[in-house]
C-alpha cells in the first residue's frame, strides 16, 4: 500500500480541502521535494473561485520550497537532502516552444495524449503544478524534467527569503523586463499586490528614475516605496490618469505595468502611456477586455502591448536568488503571516478577504 500524504485538493468552487493522497512515485527525470515551506498565490484564489478551471482533486500550489527526498535515476547534479527550489513555471527544456524562447507555453509533454499540436506550443502550459499535476500545497511535490527546473538554494537564504522566487519575483520581474524599460524612464505599476511590488522592485533594478506606483492600501504603498517607488498614488484619492499627465508634463509614461487583471487598470494603464510607451499587462483576466480608443490612438500610436507568464527554469531561479543573496533586495518581509498546512484552510480565508494586512502566507507541512 502506498504512503499517504496530506494535500490540498480543489472539490468545487469555492471550496478546498485538505485531504490524504499517495506519496506519488518517482519517474527517471523527476524529484519528489519534500515541502518545508509554500505559499497561496492569487491565481489559487480565480481557481477556488471557479475562474480558473482545474480538475476535481488537484493538489493546489505552485511555489515550492523544499529538500530532496528522492530523486530519479536520469537525473544528475543534485543530492538527496539537498535544499532546492522549482519555478512555479516547470517546463520540459528540450521543447520546440523552450528553444524559441517560449518556455512558459511548453505543452511538449500533453502531445501523446492529442492535447497539443505536433510542435508542444500551448499557452500557459508551462504551468503545470496545481493546473495539470498536482501541486505545492502538500507534504510532499513531484517535479517533472527536475535537473532543468531544481535550483539549489544558496546557503544562508531562509525560506521566507526564496519563497518569493518560484512564482511572484519572478512574475513581477519579467513584467518590468517585458516593459522594455530604459534608464531615465518613467513607470508606472497598476496595483502593489506582491506582484506588483515586486514589479516596482524590478523597475527600480533595471534603472527607472521615476516610479509611480497605484493603489489605494496604504500599507502596501509604504511598502512599495521601500521597494523602490518613487512617487505613489492612492486611486481613492486622486484621478490617476490626470496626475501621471502632471507629473510628466503632459508626456505621458515610457512604460505602464499593469499588475492586477481588471477592465479599470488595463485601460489605465494605457491611457497614461506616451506615443510609442509599453503596457506590459501580468493581469489574471476574468473576462474580455476593451481598449479605449483614445489612448490606442485608433491604432496608430506605436504604443506595444506585452503579456506574460512567469518564467521557470533552474537559470532563471539561479538569478533571481543571486539579487537577494547580494542584499539588493529582502522580500521577507513580503510575508506577513504563517499558518500550518493543518489551517490551510482558514488561510485561504484570510487571503482570498485580504484580511489584517495580509501580503503573502507562508505555508508550513
Amino acid at each position: 500500500m502506498a504512503e499517504m500524504m496530506r494535500a490540498a485538493i480543489f472539490i468545487e468552487p469555492g471550496r478546498i480541502e485538505l485531504a490524504d493522497k499517495p506519496i506519488p512515485g518517482v519517474g527517471p527525470n523527476d524529484a519528489l521535494v519534500r515541502i518545508t515551506t509554500t505559499t497561496i498565490c492569487g491565481t489559487d484564489i480565480h481557481i477556488l473561485k471557479g475562474e480558473y478551471p482545474v480538475a476535481k482533486g488537484l493538489t493546489i500550489g505552485h511555489e515550492p520550497v523544499g529538500v530532496i527526498e528522492k530523486l530519479g535515476s536520469a537525473v544528475q547534479g543534485y543530492r538527496e537532502g539537498q535544499r532546492v527550489i522549482a519555478g512555479a513555471i516547470c517546463p520540459n527544456f528540450n521543447s520546440y516552444a523552450a528553444q524559441d524562447g517560449l518556455a512558459s507555453q511548453d505543452g511538449s509533454y500533453l502531445t501523446a495524449e492529442g492535447k497539443c499540436g505536433c510542435h508542444g506550443y500551448k499557452a500557459t502550459a508551462g504551468w503545470r503544478f496545481g493546473n495539470i499535476i498536482d501541486g505545492t500545497q502538500a507534504e510532499y511535490v513531484l517535479v517533472p524534467d527536475a535537473q532543468a527546473n531544481l535550483a539549489p538554494i544558496p546557503d544562508g537564504l531562509t525560506d521566507e527569503q526564496v519563497l518569493m522566487c518560484p512564482d511572484i519575483m519572478s512574475t513581477g520581474f519579467k513584467g518590468a523586463e517585458n516593459a522594455n524599460i530604459r534608464i531615465g524612464d518613467t513607470v508606472v505599476v497598476f496595483a502593489q499586490g506582491p506582484i506588483g511590488l515586486c514589479a516596482t522592485a524590478g523597475a527600480r533594478l533595471l534603472g527607472a528614475t521615476t516610479i509611480i506606483a497605484v493603489d489605494g492600501n496604504d500599507h502596501r504603498l509604504g511598502i512599495a516605496r521601500q521597494l523602490g517607488a518613487d512617487i505613489t498614488l492612492d486611486y481613492r484619492n486622486c484621478d490617476v490618469v490626470e496626475e501621471v499627465m502632471k507629473l510628466t508634463g503632459g508626456r505621458g509614461a515610457d512604460a505602464s505595468i499593469e499588475a492586477l487583471g481588471t477592465q479599470q487598470t488595463f485601460a489605465q494603464s494605457l491611457q497614461v502611456l506616451k506615443p510609442g510607451g509599453t503596457l506590459s499587462s501580468l493581469g489574471v483576466y476574468s473576462e474580455n477586455l476593451i481598449i479605449p480608443l483614445g489612448a490606442f490612438a485608433a491604432g496608430l500610436g506605436d504604443h506595444k502591448i506585452n503579456t506574460a507568464l512567469c518564467p521557470g527554469g533552474k537559470e532563471r531561479m539561479r538569478r533571481l536568488m543571486n539579487v537577494l543573496e547580494s542584499s539588493r533586495l529582502d522580500l521577507a518581509p513580503l510575508v506577513t503571516h504563517e499558518y500550518a498546512l493543518d489551517k490551510i484552510v482558514d488561510a485561504y480565508e484570510l487571503f482570498g478577504h485580504q484580511r489584517d494586512g495580509v501580503l503573502k502566507v507562508a505555508i508550513k507541512p
